[in-house]
């Protein structure tokens, strides 16, 4: 796992056998079970709870006009680690709803 500053962005990473989660981003927008990842005021992906509290996934988008993404599951640590350095890195739009997300989802 990798959470880092990089040329000016967020960087978050996370690889394992099967797969490879490579995110970089702006400001990180958190709801009370959602967290977005905007780049340049877009959304970008985004880290949600699937099947209640089974499994918690990654998503990116794919491409600027189409419905299309990419999604993988990451571990709860991982999710932790991008709250972490966003709020440290002042990239919070909302600390409050970051709380509220750490409370429901981790």
């Amino acid at each position: 796992m990798l959470v880092t500053e990089h040329d000016d962005r967020l960087l978050a990473r996370i690889e394992t056998d099967e797969m490879v989660f490579e995110v970089n981003f702006d400001r990180l927008e958190p709801t009370d079970v959602t967290l977005h990842f905007l780049r340049d005021g877009r959304k970008v992906g985004s880290i949600y709870n699937d099947d209640g509290t089974e499994r918690t996934m990654a998503r990116l988008v794919v491409g600027d006009d189409t419905p299309d993404f990419m999604g993988v599951e990451v571990p709860n640590a991982f999710v932790s680690e991008i709250l972490d350095a966003a709020a440290e890195a002042g990239r919070l739009t909302d600390e409050a709803a970051a709380e509220g997300y750490r409370l429901r989802v981790l």
